[in-house]
């Protein structure tokens, strides 16, 4: 262990913990949703849900056990990623459960719920095995293979709704993509922080940017060009988006050159262009974009896109209430891609505002998290898994709006979908761990006023690189949200 006294945080400083806090966020959280509930059954129904108490009884457990998880074993974690993601969770299951009203054959909610268990569980299961967020960075070559692997599987089962991106046996289907979009970040968060230095100062200068060698950019590239082609074969374009938007963001962070924003959306518009025109499957995705009223004018009524569209309207400013809209003319994907469509409808603007800024703030918690972070993969990690979360968003809401055209991803917590909900808790798993190693003092620091360089929020040894420098960071001390003391060189 090697030490330095150069960047030593003020003697006796403490940050609070704030899982008080947390824990009355997450009785909110689970109050909200059970409000939710009760609404929609006095709607439908002009009576209280029978299974209420259960409802809100269960949603309270796993509430708890993902606080308690983390107050045992990241008691300095951000207090607002696990209250938003409950309550996220929490809005979904009462959207599932309004929309299995209208399909009383096929309920949702009850699967819906044991997939919800299942993710607080390895949601717990990773905050209490995973000690430090670094061990991850060996396993980088581990992640890629298995996340390659992932992705080949599903070309060789049939496709469903146009899409080969579903694994079936036995009655029993997931999403092995959702699992591999983790993968891949780690793998790349790894090998960006390894290379980072040759990534942003060497390689050939071409007029006014600098361009890495192939030794050094190659295999990063290599994968992930494998990694949108099989994507490609299986016809999943939304999936190939989000890849591409996490690769263009960490190469940004890692080397601070914002030529590569620009090099990334030239790519991204030829690829999307190149997909459109030869793959059937999105081409008519693309004409559903570009001509949503199309089917109407043609006599054979509203598309789901068109419908979607009219919901929204309806919904107008404050909504027509929740289980008062008219979500089954949508169709059968209204409990996945358009389940957008139907908060708007019955929530309105300020439902979707209030539903954006949610996740906005679980974005920005996870990238203050990486900010405060002094060692190189803990920052591309946090990035990366917080640009999942809002590059999906991104394209899910821009799809279901007309913004751009319709990909088939789940919309995070809130869509039915249990490979989608199971992963997106696993992110907030690791954003929790990377935030209680943000915020954690420094051992000793308080007694010595010496900083220990294998803490990944002090130390020479962990000198980030990137926008601020080689050495230089905004968190200088390591300490990050909510009290860390910021100083400018």
């Amino acid at each position: 262990m090697t030490a330095t006294t150069a960047d030593a945080p003020p003697p006796g400083l403490r940050l609070p913990r704030r899982r008080g806090t947390e824990l009355l966020l997450l009785v909110g959280a689970v109050l909200i949703s059970v409000y939710g509930y009760i609404d929609v059954g006095l709607a439908r129904q002009n009576a209280v849900p029978g299974d209420t108490v259960s409802y809100g009884a269960g949603l309270g457990a796993l509430a708890l056990l993902g606080h308690l998880a983390v107050r045992f074993r990241a008691p300095y974690a951000d207090p607002l990623l696990l209250p938003i993601a409950v309550l996220l969770n929490g809005l979904g299951l009462v959207l599932i459960f309004r929309l299995d009203l209208e399909t009383p054959r096929n309920p949702a909610a009850p699967t819906q719920l044991v997939w919800s268990a299942l993710g607080v569980g390895l949601f717990a299961a990773v905050v209490l095995l995973l000690r430090d967020h670094r061990v991850l960075q060996r396993y980088a070559y581990v992640s890629v293979a298995a996340g390659l692997a992932l992705m080949i599987v599903p070309i060789f089962f049939p496709a469903v709704n146009g899409a080969k991106i579903w694994i079936r046996v036995a009655g029993f289907s997931f999403q092995p993509g959702e699992f591999a979009k983790i993968l891949l970040t780690v793998f790349f968060a790894a090998y960006l922080a390894a290379n980072r230095n040759a990534l942003a100062h060497t390689g050939r200068r071409m007029w006014r940017y600098q361009f890495p060698t192939g030794r050094v950019l190659g295999p990063i590239l290599t994968i992930w060009l494998i990694s949108v082609g099989v994507l490609v074969l299986e016809r999943d374009l939304g999936t190939s988006l989000l890849f591409f938007g996490v690769f263009v963001v960490l190469l940004y962070v890692a080397t601070g050159r914002t030529g590569w924003i620009a090099m990334g959306l030239l790519l991204a518009a030829a690829g999307a262009a190149a997909v459109g025109s030869l793959e059937p499957h999105v081409h008519s995705r693309v004409s559903d974009w570009l001509h949503p009223f199309a089917s109407i004018d043609a006599g054979r009524g509203a598309g789901q896109l068109a419908q979607s569209l009219f919901a929204f309207a309806a919904g107008g400013m404050l909504g027509t209430g929740l289980g008062e809209g008219h979500s089954s003319l949508i169709g059968f994907a209204m409990k996945s891609d358009f389940i957008l469509a139907t908060f708007g409808e019955e929530l309105g603007l300020v439902g979707l505002t209030v539903l954006f800024l949610l996740y906005a703030l679980l974005v920005a918690r996870g990238y203050r998290a990486g900010l405060a972070l002094r060692d190189p993969f803990g920052r591309l990690l946090a990035v990366g898994l917080a640009s999942l979360l809002a590059i999906q968003v991104f394209v899910i809401a821009g799809g279901v709006m007309g913004l751009i055209p319709l990909t088939g991803m789940a919309m995070p917590f809130l869509a039915q979908g249990g490979s989608s909900v199971v992963t997106n808790w696993v992110i907030i798993a690791l954003l929790i761990r990377i935030s209680d190693s943000a915020r954690r003092p420094v051992p000793a620091a308080a007694e010595t006023g010496v900083i220990a360089a294998d803490h990944p929020g002090g130390g020479r040894s962990g000198a980030s690189a990137g926008p601020y420098g080689v050495e230089d960071t905004p968190y200088r001390y390591g300490y990050g949200v909510g009290g860390g003391k910021e100083r400018d060189r």
